[in-house]
């Protein structure tokens, strides 16, 4: 590889613009059972990859392969768009100039970034890996079929980087003091009123990719317990925490309760059944108290620190750090979060 600090993935999948148009002329087509889609193409690669026509960087740098995937792939792409989405076709030509261009820029990046990883552990190195979106958007254990089209509990790093799950020594789940969604979907603690719309603008909830206003609602400890179950969570990053400054009471979801049934310690998989539940609610004193400039858990208001005392109780989990500003310094570290 050059001497750089970017290396991607041979094997990492690409996205090309029939993903895209696909994408948009689905949601389109559901109307009001949208399921909210970034409209990137990110489901139609996903779907492609596993019906194993998915063009990876590897195929992408070998011009004769790219260009056979391709005229396949453009062939197909276009009879569904068509024919049954009523959309206009693609060209295979202005794609395969426009994509070749692409692997002249991307060639030099291209690694087996498994075995560079390696490499690093077995120096020593120390390795973090990010993980994207959230447990509850999880394609296995999120709020189906409200979800992305891949794995994002903390497993997936493993599988996505080539690195073994023997090799992981912490898992830090980062998670709001309160909880947001954007896009479709059940939200049991959804705020739609003054508080909620009071939350949306000081924690600055917009949608990262398509600048979408997030929905929110109160911290949600039913969706918190299920992820520190699914992605073995060793510590918790909590953030925002300013953000509910000047909220009195607060309120924490312990419980979903539909009918007869509780649920307390995971999320029912049934999306209608989730759509149906009734938060069950813990109430706790507020604080007025600007906290931005703390520095250690004994600089916050005595309510903040029992909220956070609190969330851990719930959680089962110690707080790793607490955000209390959207600054790199406006943190409190309690303890190494990377050593589980």
């Amino acid at each position: 590889p050059p001497d750089t600090k970017l290396y991607i993935s041979q094997n990492a999948h690409i996205i090309m613009p029939y993903h895209r148009s696909l994408d948009k002329a689905r949601e389109t087509r559901k109307g009001a059972t949208k399921i909210g889609t970034t409209g990137r193409g990110i489901g139609p690669a996903y779907e492609d990859k596993i019906v194993r026509t998915g063009i990876r960087l590897c195929d992408l740098l070998d011009r004769e392969i790219f260009g056979e995937m391709l005229r396949s792939n453009v062939e197909e792409k276009n009879f569904y768009l068509t024919q049954f989405y009523d959309e206009k076709p693609l060209e295979y030509d202005a794609i395969f100039d426009e994509y070749c261009g692409y692997a002249d820029r991307l060639r030099q990046y291209a690694a087996n970034t498994s075995l560079i990883i390696d490499q690093e552990i077995k120096k020593g190195s120390d390795i973090l890996f990010e993980g994207a979106q959230g447990c509850h958007l999880d394609i296995d254990y999120g709020t189906y079929p409200f979800v992305t089209s891949s794995n994002t509990a903390a497993g997936s790093a493993c599988c996505g980087s080539g690195v073994g799950p023997t090799r992981i020594d912490a898992v830090v789940g980062i998670c709001k003091a309160y909880t947001t969604r954007v896009g479709e979907g059940p939200f049991v603690t959804e705020l739609t009123g003054a508080i909620g719309e009071k939350i949306q603008p000081v924690g600055c909830e917009f949608g990262a990719t398509t600048g979408r206003k997030r929905r929110c609602g109160w911290l949600d400890m039913v969706l918190v317990r299920q992820s520190v179950r699914v992605s073995g969570i060793t510590g918790i990053a909590l953030t925002k925490l300013d953000v509910l400054t000047g909220i009195d009471p607060l309120r924490i979801c312990v419980a979903y309760k539909t009918g007869s049934e509780q649920f307390s310690e995971s999320v029912p998989p049934n999306t209608k059944v989730l759509g149906q539940c009734s938060p069950i609610y813990e109430e706790m004193d507020g604080w007025s108290e600007n906290i931005t400039g703390a520095k250690t858990m004994g600089d916050l208001p005595v309510n903040a620190r029992r909220y956070i005392e609190r969330l851990e109780e719930l959680a089962g989990v110690k707080m790793s750090l607490v955000s209390v500003g959207p600054g790199r310094d406006e943190t409190i570290l309690l303890g190494s979060p990377f050593h589980g």
